[in-house]
């Protein structure tokens, strides 16, 4: 299915589902198809062809008023937490031992149609076909969207359930600045949003009895297994750390090579040995951000600043890389004669989704999805030091992520929202 794909959405068998997936009857929003075109147009850009829903933006606000229709259009009950989490509930939000589902709506630059907006979209439609199915509720369920997961504009991915679950600081969160210098509240406010109410939630999460995540898989191991669906078992410890090499402005055309302190040069040899390292240890690292002082054709540069990405399977692994690279780092830096600064700007430890609830989940879905770790950092991750939480993977057979090429087939979509479906249902209808 493209991000604008048109036609009626089919069974993991390939029959169309009655009414196409929750339409017409009462109580039920649009269809999921109908909800996917909605969506589609929002944040996208004319010439790349990809998403620019980043946080507290134009694009953004209208992600959420998507949100909030679709809320209201089922009669659910809206709202809006203190770190511009939304929330849409069927039963009491105050009764507790709620089962919630959903993921996010904003992305990377440039970023695809599914990471993120899949979860959410299925999680109304699965919400729908349990209704279809004349599914009694006997806990609440609430379906979720958390705010600036991503971390594309502010640098530090899933900020939302970061300040909820109290990993990060009121007043980290305020030092937070995006590449125009505008603060995290700052950009709240513009939005119209109270930025002094933001901070940890534990009274929210403790009514939380369950949280389960529907994500599309960014690999290809569920298209190499051939299985439509899959369930999360851990996602890889990660981070990001910002290199600063410091070398000297001058003339790209007078200044002699043996007089240079050109820290391109260090930061270029640093990008390989990223490489190198991540590759002789089994992990991944990438420098994906880069920015120069002073950008001048015709300058040699005074300062360079590279973002590293890296993730292994293990602690002991990524230690090892990273030390390596920076290592590496620091050894070229001295015969370039620049300065080096390494900070550590996130770090997610490995997390294991909780057993009981992945097993519960894999009996509920009759034991055949296959159970897979991911090296991508989710909200679902973060929470999961706070309550029990899973993730659902649906099949991406292309495995790009990240990129306007991401990708997943119609029939997957469907056997996705399905399978969340019954897995609320045995969760939440028990």
């Amino acid at each position: 299915m493209t991000p604008d794909a048109t036609s009626r959405p089919r069974s993991a068998a390939g029959h169309v589902p009655p009414e196409g997936l929750g339409k017409g009857r009462a109580g039920e929003g649009p269809s999921f198809q109908e909800m996917w075109r909605e969506l589609a147009p929002i944040g996208r850009d004319s010439e790349t062809r990809g998403y620019r829903r980043h946080a507290w933006t134009a694009a953004d606000a209208d992600c959420r008023a998507w949100f909030r229709a679709q809320a209201e259009s089922r009669g659910l009950t809206y709202e809006l937490d203190r770190n511009g989490n939304q929330w849409a509930w069927a039963g009491d939000p105050e009764a507790g031992d709620a089962v919630v589902t959903g993921s996010h709506l904003d992305s990377v630059p440039d970023g695809g149609a599914f990471d993120g907006p899949l979860g959410v979209v299925s999680s109304f439609a699965a919400l729908d076909e349990l209704r279809r199915r004349g599914a009694e509720l006997n806990r609440p369920l609430a379906i979720t969207n958390f705010g600036d997961e991503e971390g594309a504009r502010f640098g530090l991915a899933c900020v939302g359930s970061r300040l909820a679950a109290g990993q990060l600081t009121v007043e980290a969160a305020h030092r937070l600045r995006d590449q125009d210098g505008i603060s995290l509240p700052r950009a709240m406010e513009r939005a119209g949003y109270d930025p002094d109410t933001i901070g940890p939630d534990p009274e929210r999460l403790a009514r939380i009895g369950a949280f389960v995540e529907l994500h599309v898989e960014q690999g290809r191991a569920l298209d190499l297994s051939g299985d439509a669906v899959g369930i999360a078992s851990a996602i890889w410890p990660h981070g990001r750390w910002r290199f600063d090499f410091a070398g000297e402005a001058n003339h790209a055309g007078t200044t002699r090579l043996v007089d240079r302190r050109d820290p391109m040069l260090t930061y270029a040899e640093t990008v390989l040995a990223a490489r190198r390292e991540a590759e002789l240890a089994g992990a991944v690292a990438t420098f994906g951000k880069i920015s120069c002082e002073p950008n001048g054709v015709n300058a040699i540069p005074s300062m360079v600043r590279g973002w590293l990405d890296s993730r292994a399977a293990d602690q002991s692994t990524l230690d090892t890389v990273v030390t390596a690279i920076e290592r590496a780092a620091k050894e070229r830096a001295e015969r370039d004669g620049v300065d080096l600064a390494v900070v550590r700007e996130s770090f997610t430890p490995v997390v294991e989704f909780e057993h009981a609830l992945r097993d519960e989940i894999a009996k509920i879905l009759g034991g055949g999805a296959p159970v897979l770790g991911t090296g991508a950092g989710h909200d679902a991750g973060i929470l999961s030091g706070s309550i029990p939480t899973a993730m659902l993977f649906v099949r991406n057979p292309t495995g790009v992520s990240h990129s306007p090429a991401e990708y997943a087939g119609e029939d997957d979509c469907v056997a996705g929202v399905l399978a969340l479906a019954d897995v609320l249902e045995g969760l939440a209808c028990r």
